[in-house]
Parts: C-alpha cells; sequence; structure tokens
C-alpha cells in the first residue's frame, strides 16, 4: 500500500484551517491525555493506523501507560478507567460509530454528567475532528513511520 498524497501539499489552505482548528481543541481545557485517549480509540475504530501510531505514541509521552494503551478497545471491560474517562470514550465510540448507534440518551447523559456543556462541545468537536483526520487518513493512505 503506497501513499495516494500529501493533503497539506494538495492544498495549504485547507490543511492550515484544520490546523487551526486542532489548536482551538487543544485549548479547550480538556485534559490531554484524556484527548489522545479519545483519538486513539476512534482511530482504532476507523483503522487508521497512522493516526493509531501518532495518538498512542502522544498518549505516551503525556503519561498514559502501554497497559491502558492495550487495553483501550476492551475499556468497558477493564477497571483502569475512570468515570469521565468512560464517559468520553462511550461519547466518541457513539459518535464515531454514529449510523449504527444514533447517539444514544445514556451515552449522552453519563458525558454529560461528566464534562460541563462548553467541556461537552470541545469533547464533541474533538471527536468530529479526529474523524475527519481518520478519513485523511485512511482514504490518503498515509504511512505512519516505520522503523
Amino acid at each position: 500500500m503506497s501513499q495516494r498524497l500529501n493533503p497539506p501539499d494538495a492544498n495549504p489552505g485547507l490543511y492550515k484551517a484544520l490546523i487551526a482548528l486542532e489548536m482551538q481543541i487543544r485549548q479547550s481545557g480538556l485534559p490531554h491525555g484524556l484527548m489522545e485517549l479519545v483519538k486513539t480509540r476512534a482511530s482504532q475504530i476507523n483503522g487508521c493506523a497512522y493516526c493509531i501510531h501518532m495518538h498512542s505514541r502522544d498518549a505516551m509521552k503525556a503519561g498514559e501507560t502501554p497497559e491502558r494503551l492495550l487495553l483501550l478497545s476492551a475499556w468497558r471491560e477493564s477497571s483502569l478507567y475512570t468515570a469521565q474517562e468512560r464517559a468520553a470514550l462511550a461519547w466518541t465510540e457513539a459518535l464515531t460509530l454514529l449510523p449504527q448507534t444514533g447517539a444514544p440518551d445514556p451515552d449522552y447523559a453519563a458525558a454529560a454528567e461528566q464534562f460541563s456543556p462548553a467541556e461537552l462541545v470541545a469533547l464533541t468537536t474533538l471527536i468530529g475532528m479526529i474523524n475527519l483526520w481518520n478519513r485523511l487518513g485512511v482514504g490518503f493512505r498515509l504511512e505512519h513511520p516505520s522503523r
């Protein structure tokens, strides 16, 4: 499999706008480690190797443990995640799999219990953004670094 194109080269203005939105999300007040867990989980669901590689490494740099990253796809069966992380991961899955889930009320209620309205907008925007990045990564066959 080879990379189809390089998005920043193909459309620099649009890519710059995406980076600006990404910076706004990073400054939203959500915990950095939580954001990386959300990004990694959505990327797992979407099968974006480039993004899984990037965000699992970023998560470890933010202090995440390899054990929690390895168990991330089975977070519901693990006691290693906080109530806030569990709510964020459930909301991530609900929105990433939107056609199948319809964003169920229990997932929204759990997220609304753990996050303020402003944080919930930031979390939802983060989830939408990583899903967009995943579509760029998978669609254009972006290649993750390999040793």
